[in-house]
């Protein structure tokens, strides 16, 4: 799948995507429910600074008395009192926002960090064509960025939804409780205020996808300009790399103007609406208090409990134009959970441990792009511990090959059979531990040299991982570093040389012990003596193994068992190196005798 490509399609499909979510939020459903619980009174205490209004300018500034239940409160008891509460409220608000916050952030990285496991779980069980189509910057974005959103902040949201939803029902309270009448004016000016929210979704949606696709260009531009350093540096393609750059940024700024613009003006007619439910209010009221129907205190409570639910309606707004943006984050998120590997373990429950016999293709046909073939109908086979050698032009489908057989990819028709066992028949894990590696360009992770090896075998013992390192002739070297095998080598293992990575890859090899050995390109980017180190380190870890070569270099592999030349995706000759020399006008021979000749030239 190409993630540049998703659309996100259950964004506005709320209820799915809660249960989708439930999982993950179940866990903590009782911190969850504190958090709300604080979240209620938090957004109530609002209204018991606009309730207080009434009786302290009714009694305390207008003198007018009051009784309650029998009781007379007096305006000195008021004008101590009602102060004092203001301050207490003001107080265990404090107290409460604390609590709301700690728990909200404590919550929300739970998830997200719950999340974002799952999704490299399923990461890294994604096979090589996914890796293919979609750019390292963008896999980050979707894998990372996404999860953080949709998870992170949607407890966020749905709390401050909470908060501001309590604190308009306790203002509204008040407004209802001071005078019906102008509470309805002022609720149904509110609600038309809300309708705008509406056309912003599909704006959202669209402005969300594509932010996502460019943060995953500009992720990948910063990772090229990492790894391809020296070639920006020795091409000059710094300008180049910053106009690339500059455009990407332009072009983000202009997505996230174009949402402003839609979103901006949300505000200003809210205020608008509100401003004119403030005008029907006072005029209205106005009317009551000359009538008598309400009070200088009930009317400076009301504008005041009016003017603060604007607040939490605006809150209300903001807040559910971010909770779209979170629901389409968090619909790309499980689009990520829905992915199939095309490759996986089929019924059969076959596991490998050794080559008994031979490996064959009968009649394998492959593409990497529909309709343009790369194997055509490929038929050999290899004995145990039969050592073959894979040569041809650039382009012929020699390392497709190999990739065929830990099932890299899978093959479009056709069958590859390890002792008469169709491949895809035997668990995908057994058939990978059955087969080892060694590149052109072996990837070293960070860590030391020992924690490169030791992932050939978790568990070998010391004896073996010293054996492994003598046999990849890297003792010599290991012994001139101060921490030895300990030694950090830095990220893709940058500190070591060419010919020092390449025999770390053997030793991690070596310590696997797979019965199938593939060699692609193991020593084409060494120098002679690195070569000669790598090739005797190489020949140790083919001992007794069924290897396949792939070498540029056709002097590397003239004792190979056997030879096969691959071209435009067909062995078109197959032979010891002695044999094919004598193929008159052949491709081997003509192969051979140009890199001899080029040689002596390069000599003279």
């Amino acid at each position: 799948m190409k993630l540049a490509l998703s659309n996100a399609n259950t964004a506005f499909n709320y209820k799915y995507l809660l249960s989708r979510l439930f999982p993950y939020i179940k866990p903590y459903l009782f911190r969850i429910f504190i958090a709300f619980a604080v979240a209620i009174p938090l957004g109530l205490l609002d209204g018991a600074t606009a309730f207080a209004l009434k009786p302290y300018i009714d009694v305390v500034v207008n003198g007018n008395p009051m009784i309650v239940k029998g009781f007379e409160l007096t305006r000195d008891l008021l004008a101590a009192l009602i102060p004092f509460l203001i301050v207490l409220f003001a107080g265990a608000q404090g107290v409460l926002r604390y609590l709301n916050a700690y728990l909200s952030d404590w919550i929300s990285n739970k998830i997200s960090n719950s999340v974002k496991i799952d999704l490299f779980k399923k990461l890294i069980r994604m096979d090589s064509k996914f890796f293919d189509e979609n750019s390292s910057g963008l896999i980050l974005t979707r894998f990372l960025s996404d999860p953080d959103l949709a998870s992170r902040t949607i407890v966020e949201s749905i709390k401050q939804l909470v908060t501001c939803a309590t604190e308009a029902i306790g203002l509204i309270a008040v407004l209802l409780w001071t005078s019906w009448k102008l509470a309805l004016v002022g609720v149904i000016v509110l609600a038309i205020a809300f309708m705008p929210l509406a056309l912003l979704r599909k704006v959202i949606k669209r402005v969300s996808n594509e932010s996502a696709v460019l943060g995953g260009g500009i992720a990948t531009n910063f990772n090229e300009t990492y790894h391809g350093n020296k070639i920006m540096t020795g091409y000059c393609l710094q300008d180049k790399l910053f106009s690339k750059f500059q455009a990407q940024i332009k072009k983000s700024f202009d997505l996230t103007i174009s949402l402003t613009k839609r979103a901006g003006w949300m505000s200003p007619i809210m205020y608008i609406i509100a401003s004119i439910g403030i005008a029907f209010v006072l005029h209205f009221g106005n009317g009551l208090i000359i009538n008598g129907e309400l009070t200088t205190g009930s009317f400076a409570s009301f504008i005041t409990s009016l003017l603060l639910l604007y607040k939490p309606v605006k809150s209300l707004g903001t807040t559910l134009t971010g909770l779209q943006g979170v629901f389409v984050a968090a619909s790309r998120v499980f689009e990520l959970f829905d992915l199939m590997p095309e490759i996986s373990t089929h019924e059969g429950n076959n596991t490998l441990s050794e080559v008994k016999d031979k490996i064959q293709f009968r009649d394998v046909c492959f593409e990497y792009v529909e309709g343009e073939p790369v194997l055509k109908h490929v038929n050999f086979e290899v004995k145990k511990f039969e050592t073959v050698a894979l040569v041809g032009n650039s382009g012929g489908g020699k390392s497709t090959i190999v990739n065929l057989l830990p099932r890299f990819y899978d093959i479009n028709s056709g069958e590859i059979l390890i002792d008469g066992v169709n491949i895809k028949d035997f668990t995908l894990d057994s058939l990978r531990r059955g087969i080892s590696e060694v590149f052109q360009d072996n990837f070293l992770f960070s860590g030391t040299i020992k924690d490169n090896i030791l992932m050939g075998n978790f568990n070998a013992t010391e004896e073996q991982l010293q054996n492994a390192v003598r046999l990849a002739h890297l003792d010599d070297f290991v012994s001139t570093l101060e921490h030895g095998l300990d030694t950090e080598i830095g990220e893709r293992g940058t500190s070591l040389s060419g010919g020092q990575r390449q025999r770390v890859a053997i030793a991690r090899a070596i310590l696997k012990d797979a019965p199938i050995v593939i060699l692609d390109e193991a020593t084409s980017a060494l120098d002679n003596k690195s070569e000669a180190v790598v090739q005797a380190a190489l020949e140790n870890l083919m001992q007794n193994k069924t290897v396949f070569v792939i070498a540029h270099r056709l002097s590397t592999i003239k004792n190979a068992d056997r030879i096969m030349v691959i071209n435009d995706g067909s062995v078109v000759e197959e032979g010891r190196h002695e044999d094919l020399m004598q193929i008159e006008n052949g491709q081997y021979k003509t192969l051979y005798e140009m890199q001899f000749r080029d040689k002596n030239l390069i000599e003279a």
